[in-house]
């Protein structure tokens, strides 16, 4: 400036601050106070201005810009973070003042000047300090410090007001961004970082020049929706933040911990790991995770299943990374939950599936791709057709004739079990009503397997009626299976539904008998006709006592009853020898027949019986 020049007004000077903070951000916010402050120390003409924020959390202010910034500063530095209650008198002052306030050399402001001394190696200075104010709460101050004595006007005051208002807004801008920012990425209930932020981070770690492996784990609670059910969800919502507590209290060698929603958190350990130490380190967390939780005087706690996968930088994306955690959980949680399963690839190659039929069943119900292949149950004393068992098979563009066990399990899932059930109910019915109208399969049963939903939906028994009616059959040559564990889950259901069954003159039949353990004591109320015994017991028959000891007190009882009993399985000449030999002649399995297709089962109907390879003297 020209010795000439007149200096600019105190407007001015305001008007130059307001343009500068006006477009600070909070990334750019302390770079912009900082000129803010160059510019104020010059014309002034003092040594030092510092602004410090207000953390009225911890009682103490930190340092948010200054000029000129101090050289050697120590660490750590002592006046980046000041408590109050450790502070001199009139630097404690600044954490609820209102107005300017201005401290000379004298004997009432010894200790601040000690302090300066310290912070900057000079003996004595004078201090003006303005107070950023928000509604009724001091949110910081802007400080200005002449070495030596300096006074300040009246009119300066009321500028420095003006300047920390306009501070105050800036804080408060900022704030509010940080704030928009942490919700983007983190979850609200826990804390913890979202499912964007974790996404943000891992793609990170996965680029290409990252160390690696990098590992994950997939934690997701066992049964939670019973805490909610009997608690109600804000005890759930506890039980979850006290969970996330655990977690961070145990994140030493962990870099992020994220909820996903609901129930999930997945992990992400700091450092590369391989799957032995990721498995070491998902059992620490477990057993924290697994300690009980006090919520309204009820001493709570719940189990996890954990998936891990590995990720290597520049050659798997975090999709792939979290698609084989969420595989490797599901693993976890279909062994019974508070498992800890480590993905493989056997598990995609599963997931693949189940995800192609997941998307595809519903089509393939209403396009024809189903098919039904019957299996014959046989009297192996004269190997006479007494029974068929409708069995379902999907033709797959790709992966070739689907059994049941491949896809019956996702239809249950995804809510198609039901119509799946009443689409092999009618196609087997019109089948065997056809196969009857061209004269064969007068003498035999058939057999179709119910699902649990059908069981439990409303006007099951009806619709049954209704389609054996369709198709013009006796109703006593349709017998249902139910699975015995179905029975045990739920008793008054089933009595229900088979005595509707009976009603209609349908046959019942109880399928895998024997794996249910308690459905004997329940035998004697439910209205059924056969009990067909789980193929695990019949596999070894003729190699294990056990086996057979369990398959003599089944035939017992269904003498005991009057019964029909069928054997399931019988994949050996010693299994049917030795079943013959106890007293059940009514089998199904491999060493008579596999399931054969509509068209073939119809010859061999017409046939009557099926050839038996082995010794008629020895089934004697």
């Amino acid at each position: 400036m020209s010795a000439s020049a007149a200096p600019p007004s105190l407007d001015s000077v305001v008007t130059s601050v307001a343009t500068k903070l006006m477009a600070a951000t909070a990334a750019t916010s302390a770079q912009v106070s900082q000129e803010v402050l160059a510019d104020l120390v010059a014309y002034f003409g003092v040594d030092v201005s510092f602004l410090r924020y207000n953390d009225h959390s911890i009682r103490a202010s930190r340092l948010v810009a200054e000029w000129p910034v101090r050289t050697g500063i120590p660490d750590p530095d002592p006046l980046a973070v000041v408590y109050y209650t450790d502070a001199d008198p009139v630097f404690a002052h600044s954490e609820h003042a209102k107005r300017p306030m201005v401290f000379r050399p004298e004997a009432s402001t010894d200790d601040y000047q000690r302090r300066i001394e310290e912070g900057r190696a000079v003996p004595q200075t004078s201090l003006a300090a303005a107070p950023l104010v928000s509604g009724d709460v001091t949110t910081g101050v802007l400080g200005f410090v002449k070495f030596g004595d300096r006074e300040w006007t009246t009119e300066e005051l009321n500028a420095l007001e003006a300047i920390t208002s306009l501070l105050a807004q800036v804080q408060a801008r900022v704030l509010a961004e940080e704030q928009l920012r942490y919700l983007a990425d983190h979850d609200d209930l826990t804390g913890l970082h979202n499912r964007r932020s974790l996404l943000a981070y891992l793609d990170n770690r996965l680029a290409a020049g990252q160390p690696g492996p990098v590992a994950t784990l997939y934690f997701d609670l066992d049964r939670l929706k019973a805490i909610n059910d009997y608690l109600g969800h804000t005890a759930g919502d506890w039980f979850i933040r006290v969970l996330a507590e655990r977690l961070r209290r145990e994140a030493d060698d962990i870099d992020v911990i994220a909820r996903l929603g609901g129930d999930e958190f997945v992990v992400v350990p700091a450092a590369p790991m391989d799957a032995e130490t990721a498995e070491a380190l998902a059992y620490r967390l477990r057993n924290t995770l697994n300690e009980r939780v006090s919520i309204d005087g009820e001493m709570l706690t719940r189990t996890a299943s954990i998936g891990i996968a590995l990720g290597v930088p520049g050659q798997d994306s975090t999709s792939d990374l979290l698609r084989r955690a969420d595989q490797a959980v599901l693993t976890a949680k279909s062994a019974g939950g508070n498992m800890i399963s480590v993905f493989t690839e056997e598990m995609s190659l599963k997931g693949e599936l189940r995800n192609d039929i997941e998307l595809h069943l519903q089509s393939v119900i209403e396009n024809g791709s189903l098919i039904l292949h019957y299996l014959p149950e046989v009297d192996m004393r004269t190997g006479e057709i007494l029974a068929i068992e409708a069995l379902v098979r999907w033709q797959h563009p790709t992966r070739g004739l689907l059994s049941p066990e491949s896809f019956i399990g996702v239809a249950e899932s995804i809510n198609l079990a039901g119509e799946l059930g009443r689409w092999v109910m009618r196609t087997a019915c019109a089948e065997f009503a056809g196969w009857r109208s061209r004269g064969v399969g007068h003498n035999i049963v058939l057999r179709l397997n119910v699902s649990p939903v059908q069981l439990v939906t409303d006007g099951f028994v009806d619709t049954v009626a209704g389609i054996i009616s369709e198709f013009g059959i006796d109703p006593e040559s349709v017998c249902l299976e139910i699975t015995e564990n179905v029975v045990v889950q739920d008793i008054e259901t089933t009595r229900v539904t088979v005595a509707g069954l009976k009603d209609a003159g349908v046959q019942v039949a109880i399928d895998d008998f024997g794996t249910g353990y308690s459905a004997l004591s329940h035998l004697k109320s439910l209205p059924v006709d056969t009990l067909k015994i789980d193929r695990s017991f019949v596999r070894e028959l003729g190699s294990d006592p056990g086996d057979l000891a369990i398959v003599r007190a089944i035939i017992a009882l269904a003498e005991s009853f009057g019964l029909e009993l069928v054997a399931e399985g019988v994949e050996t000449e010693a299994a049917a020898l030795t079943l013959l030999r106890h007293g059940c002649h009514r089998a199904q399995g491999f060493l008579l027949s596999r399931p054969i297709a509509g068209a073939a089962m119809e010859s061999l109907l017409a046939r009557g019986r099926i050839a038996l390879n082995f010794s008629v003297s020895q089934r004697l």
